[in-house]
């Protein structure tokens, strides 16, 4: 068995996916406006050899649950939410190895400004940065932004392969590798005719002009991306190296996972230009009983209500409407087609609420692995033998100790197995993860434009 990769799974706000979590009386993520709080955990996940952190983004609110905002105002769920960006330079300061991945919508970002941010955050953390790769599911975050609506799901994709597009040749064709010459004698510091000007016109997207910022080490940052539905997966087969699921169980991962790594295998980039991540809470504790009076005591703290919500804004139907015994409908919506696929589609017979509820269990619909740390091992094995995936997004419970149990308890026990690395190896991002220059591989579409 490969070891697998492990990315510490946060949020720029009090309640991420295990809601109502905050209220412990030991969490601290009330001071997520501070840099002290992401300091500690980008150094707490840089101690136990995570391979990153990723952070999670909404641009909007959750509004479709009852039909309003209130629920989760009220709750913390997601909302207020401030700049995933920003606590990143902080957090590669201290640290030397660690990853971080930032979503960034397509939707509403404007490609040649987003290539600046993130080439600059390349720059910054040494080649460590990633860039999760989404186009949006909010209605109330289209409204926000001065859209009549939200585009239609595939619309959204075909937009975001043109963005994606323009992002390629700024990054990857604008600037030669020899452009740069930082020569003081001849006061030149770049040669003109090593950079180029990018020039777009398409559909969605229309824009000439050089790219503002010198290449960085991996010039395209390693690129993240999340997808159920068939347009999400042939998306991520093209141009994802590391794809996040959220799945039940490994036996409901393992289709997906065989179709995005035939899709890549199809595309011509081979099956293993990609890495499957599943989402997982992990609740440890020194022996089976700790970690089960643990999971109690939090559980006492978790808040269905703002997993509802939550919920209900992800998949775009609002479960204020069933009662507890109705059936769950199938259908296909302009929301979040993966998180409406982990409850429906994936499912052997209808969903009802009440058993959506059930799996609620810390203010999420993940059902948490509970154990000691060598039973949060084996089924953490278990999903890379029976599941597929490469490795995992670890949610947080109560912060920062979720993060420090599973850095102290679980991941020596996975060093012993030879399950998880004993150390970082050098090198930009990618090529930690995949080995090779930390440049995007030939096979990439993005590698078409290089000059």
């Amino acid at each position: 068995m490969e070891q697998m990769q492990i990315y510490a799974f946060e949020m720029n706000c009090v309640g991420h996916i295990n809601h109502g979590m905050w209220t412990h009386p030991r969490d601290t993520s009330l001071h997520y406006t501070d840099l002290d709080y992401w300091v500690d955990f980008a150094q707490t996940a840089e101690r136990g050899k995570l391979d990153g952190i990723f952070l999670a983004d909404i641009v909007g609110v959750y509004d479709v649950y009852k039909g309003s905002p209130a629920p989760v105002i009220e709750a913390g769920a997601q909302i207020p939410v401030n700049d995933p960006l920003m606590p990143i330079s902080a957090m590669a300061y201290v640290t030397k190895h660690l990853g971080f991945g930032v979503t960034v919508n397509t939707t509403y970002e404007p490609p040649y400004l987003l290539a600046r941010r993130l080439s600059t955050l390349d720059h910054l953390t040494k080649g460590r940065i990633g860039w999760n790769i989404v186009t949006g599911y909010l209605d109330s975050a289209a409204r926000a932004m001065g859209f009549d609506k939200l585009p239609e799901h595939d619309a959204r994709y075909d937009a975001a392969e043109e963005y994606l597009e323009i992002l390629y040749k700024l990054w990857e064709g604008s600037w030669e590798d020899d452009a740069v010459l930082g020569d003081k004698a001849r006061a030149v510091f770049a040669d003109p005719s090593k950079v180029r000007a990018v020039k777009h016109d398409g559909q969605y997207y229309k824009m000439e002009g050089i790219h503002l910022s010198q290449p960085s080490l991996q010039r395209t940052p390693l690129l993240f991306q999340a997808g159920a539905s068939a347009r999400g997966q042939d998306f991520a087969a093209r141009h994802a190296e590391c794809v996040f699921i959220a799945t039940p169980t490994p036996q409901a991962a393992r289709p997906t996972v065989a179709a995005l790594k035939h899709k890549a295998a199809a595309s011509g980039r081979g099956a293993d230009a990609l890495r499957v991540l599943g989402l997982v809470t992990v609740v440890v504790g020194r022996t089976e009983k700790e970690a089960f009076d643990k999971l109690e005591d939090y559980r006492r703290h978790a808040s269905v209500e703002a997993s509802l919500a939550h919920y209900s804004a992800s998949t775009g139907v609002d479960f204020s409407k069933y009662g507890l015994d109705d059936p769950i409908e199938q259908k296909s919506t302009n929301a979040n087609q993966s998180a409406l696929a982990a409850i429906t589609r994936e499912a052997p017979k209808p969903v009802t609420l009440r058993q959506i509820i059930d799996q609620m269990v810390l203010g999420s619909r993940m059902k948490p692995i509970v154990g000691s740390a060598e039973q949060v091992a084996d089924r953490l094995a278990a999903w890379v033998s029976d599941g597929g995936v490469d490795g995992f997004n670890l949610a947080r419970t109560v912060a920062p100790e979720s993060l420090r149990d599973f850095v102290d308890l679980v991941v020596p026990v996975l060093q012993e197995r030879g399950l998880f690395k004993a150390d970082y190896t050098e090198g930009p991002l990618r090529q930690k993860l995949f080995g090779g220059s930390g440049r995007l591989p030939s096979s990439h579409p993005a590698a078409a434009f290089r000059r």
